[in-house]
Formats: C-alpha cells, structure tokens, sequence
C-alpha cells in the first residue's frame, strides 16, 4: 500500500460516519461521561476523511461539525423555544442555524487542513490534532466565541486528567485526537508490515494515558489546612417570574429564608441576578443583608449594575457580582456576554424583530478587562459569570489574583436539558487547571463545591429549593497552565502547520 493510498469507503458511508463520529464526541460529555469515545471519534473521523480528495474536506468537517453541536449543543433550542417567546418552527429554525454556522468552523479547519496537507495521507495524520485544536481555539474567541463541547473537558473524570494542569484544555484535547489518529496510523503500519514503527507508535501512544494516574497526584498549588465555612443558596426560582416585578418581593423572601441559619458562616453565596434589581434601587435590601451578616461572614451575590460610564459617555447596564459584610469588599462586572441573552449583535436591525431579540436584560454591557477579586476575609475569590467559566485562559489568567474561584449561574433557561450538566463540568475543568477550589451557586441546579482537583465535593440536586453546606479551602501557588496559558499548545499547533505542509515534506 502507498503511504498517500489510505482505505477508502463509500462516499454515502463515509458521510454517514463523519456524522455518527460528531455525534458520539456527545457522549464524551455530562451526563454520559464516555470520554473513551473521544479517541474512537477522531480514530472514525481520520478513517472517512483521510482518503477524501481536498475539495471534499470542507463537507467533511462541517458535517463532523453537525452531529457534534447537533447533539451536544441542542439545548439553546429551549431558551429559544420556552423562554424566547418564539414559536416552535421558528425555534426549531434558529436552532439549526445556531449548529450549522458553529459547524462551518469545522469546515473551513477541514478545507484548510487539505489545502496544507493536499493528498499525502502521512501528512494528513500529523496535521490532524493540529487541525482540530487550531478550529477549538477559533470556535472559543469567533464573535465572542462558543468554548463549549471540547474534547478535553471530558476527561476531567478520565485518564488524561492529572494534564489539565500542565497544558490546559486544548492541550489534553490534542493528545485525544492524536491518540485517534495515532490508531490508524497503527492499522496502516501493520498491514504494510512495520513492527518495529508500530511498535514504537503504540509505546508513544499509551504514554499519556497510562501515566495521567501518576501526574493527578502532583500538587501543583498548595492548599490550605485551615478551613472556611460556606453555604450557597440555590433558589430554584421559575424563568417565567424571574424578571416580573410583581414577584420581586416574593424572590428576595426566598433567599432571605434560605439563607436564615447561616448568617454567621464564612462565606455566603447566592446565584446570578439572585437580587434582580439595580444596586442603585437596591440599597434597602443589600442593608438589610449587612445587618444579618455574622462579624466574619462575607456574603457573595449576583446582582445588575447601572452605572455611568466615561468610556462610552452614558449610563450603562452590567451583569455584576458583588461582596457585601464587614469582612468583603468587591464589585465583578461580566465580561464575556452571551450573544442574545445579554446584549444583542446588530441591535438596531434585530431589536423587536421576533421576541428571542428582546428577552429580559439583555441589553448588558462588558465590563472592564482588568478587574480585581472579591475579598471575603483571608479568601480572595474571582469571580466567572455564568457563560464564563467556559473560557480556559481567561479563568487561568484571571485566577493568579484569587486564592479560590466562584462562579454563578441561572442555567434555568436550559430546562431539563444537557446544557447546565456540561455547564458544571466545565466548572470542574477549570478548577483542576488552576487547582482552586470553585463554589458554584445557581439557581436550580447544580449548586456544588468542587475541589482543586476537579471533583465533587458537595452537591445539591436540580430543581430543588435548598441549602448547600460545606468547608473550603484557600490556595496558592499556580500551576503551569496558569503561567502559560494555551500559549505553548497553539505554538506546537503553528510548528506542525509549518514544517508538515506539503512545501517542507516531499510527496516521496
């Protein structure tokens, strides 16, 4: 067999298998956690488009691209559909064209990989974890970035865990869809009766995975013994009242009663907009907290801010998170927004369009790139709203100014679908990269407190109204990837894409 002859497959049956392959990357992730089908999936997607001619990669790549956000990102369809006053075709409409431009990303990585590669098949395996990295990272930061549904998250419970640390995200992605390719590339050295190669191959590959066990167990920060007590109050108030204000007494009764025997515990915390006023209409309530709070309790809320602002010369809305006691101090403002829910791309000609452009609030606006933590007595905690605890760098590079991490959500707008248990588990993965404690308080679920090594410590179940209680734990220390970044990754991904493309590599 020649090294640019790979095995070929039914134009139909190749189709078909680039789909189911997207599509299995799924169930890598919560609430399935099969992350064994991460390297089956990029071992099936080499299999169909290794032998494609270039012009057909693009096809190729977009349709990896639907099974995967066609089954693993569906779940926008019900904050379209239930909380976006817009009827069912016209959800089920903007939900295709949600996962068909995420998976043209895809696409255009996969027509870019042929024009590099061509149709040398050697070329292709070596480009292929490359590629695929080079489309994550586009996808995270490409109109505001969707840095959701990446293979490396799933490994968080897996083999590959004790790397997140070291190389991040897309580092431990990389060694997934190298381990895939690195399978076939084995299937074609045995048949052509390499051993020696194959052997040394298979030595390569195992590396990563049978050593992760060992690699979990570095310390790479160094953890407190000393205890803070924490309590977070998960609401479970319904979408459809959230932002009426003929139940804005009844939602801050809520929390003021879930919170009644734990006014004296370290830190406090309540989840996003748990207050859903401006904290300049406010001012009553967030005084009354004061008065309740213990001598050393610190209590952490979401909460809008209207606030005037010099850069823009006008009053501006923001998602924020504030401290409030004796012992916190702090203001966050939301940086990251999500297209739709928080501010609306080309406002002026899609605003009273259809009611998803006009949901409640979401006329926000970004806050400032440099922000400090939130203090609450010795702990000094960075915040990530939301959406943003899906960003690797940005949570890494923020968290070298915090000894713990907080995160608060609303993943109310998803219903009973995947999306907030991906949402948790992205929080877990940002916690064992920077090896912080992360507490996490939502809405409806899922309340946690997740250690430093990304595990559950304590958690409360979805949909219900109720307390979490637990002790935490401080760090310092940073690990390598929060030095680093994704830096080194992307710089092998540029290495790869330069000396492996055809102009360096001879066809013979």
């Amino acid at each position: 067999m020649k090294p640019d002859v790979p095995l070929s497959l039914n134009p139909w049956l190749g189709g078909a298998l680039l789909l189911i392959a997207g599509a299995l990357q799924t169930l890598t992730f919560s609430p399935f956690e099969w992350w064994l089908l991460g390297p089956l999936s990029a071992l099936m997607i080499t299999m169909a488009a290794l032998p494609l001619a270039s012009s057909r990669l693009l096809l190729a790549g977009w349709l990896v691209g639907l099974g995967l956000f066609g089954t693993g990102a569906s779940w926008v369809y019900v904050s379209i559909s239930e909380h976006g006053n817009t009827s069912i075709p016209l959800a089920v409409v903007l939900t295709a064209l949600f996962v068909m431009g995420l998976a043209l990303v895809h696409g255009l990585a996969f027509w870019f990989w042929g024009k590099l590669a061509k149709g040398n098949s050697i070329r292709r395996m070596l480009l292929f974890p490359a590629i695929w990295v080079l489309a994550d990272w586009i996808r995270g930061w490409l109109l505001t970035g969707f840095p959701w549904l990446y293979l490396g998250t799933a490994q968080v419970d897996g083999p590959l865990a004790g790397y997140a640390p070291l190389i991040g995200v897309h580092g431990v992605t990389f060694l997934i869809v190298a381990s895939g390719a690195a399978l076939y590339a084995l299937g074609w050295l045995l048949m052509t009766k390499r051993q020696v190669a194959a052997g040394i191959l298979v030595v390569l590959t195992l590396t990563p995975w049978l050593s992760g066990t060992l690699v979990n167990r570095i310390q790479w920060t160094d953890v407190s013994e000393d205890t803070l007590s924490f309590a977070a109050m998960q609401g479970n108030i319904p979408q459809q009242i959230k932002w009426d204000p003929d139940f804005l007494r009844d939602q801050l009764v809520i929390y003021l009663g879930l919170t009644e025997d734990d006014w004296n515990r370290d830190l406090i915390l309540w989840p996003e907009t748990a207050i859903p006023i401006t904290q300049d209409q406010a001012g009553p309530i967030i005084e009354h907290v004061q008065s309740m709070l213990g001598e050393n309790s610190t209590l952490i809320t979401g909460i809008p801010w209207f606030t005037y602002s010099e850069k823009i010369e006008d009053f501006t809305f923001h998602n924020s998170i504030m401290a409030i006691g004796g012992q916190g101090d702090g203001v966050y403002h939301k940086q990251k927004l999500v297209p739709f829910g928080e501010y609306v791309p080309l406002e002026q000609w899609l605003r009273g369009l259809i009611g998803f452009f006009d949901l409640p609030m979401s006329s926000f606006s970004r806050g400032p790139e440099y922000q400090s933590a939130l203090t609450a007595g010795e702990a000094s905690l960075m915040p990530a709203i939301c959406y943003e605890v899906a960003y690797a760098d940005f949570v890494a590079i923020n968290a070298r100014r915090s000894n713990m991490l907080v995160t608060i959500s609303n993943d109310g707008w998803f219903g009973d679908s995947i999306g907030p248990l991906q949402h948790l588990q992205l929080a877990r993965m940002r916690a064992l990269e920077t090896g912080r404690y992360m507490l996490r308080g939502t809405n409806n679920g899922i309340t946690a407190i997740i250690d430093h090594k990304g595990q559950l410590a304590e958690t409360i179940p979805q949909f219900e109204r109720a307390v979490l209680r637990g002790d935490v734990r401080t760090a310092t220390g940073y690990t390598p990837f929060m030095q680093t970044g994704s830096w080194p990754v992307l710089t092998l991904v540029v290495i790869l894409i330069v000396f492996v493309r055809e102009r360096v590599i001879p066809k013979n």
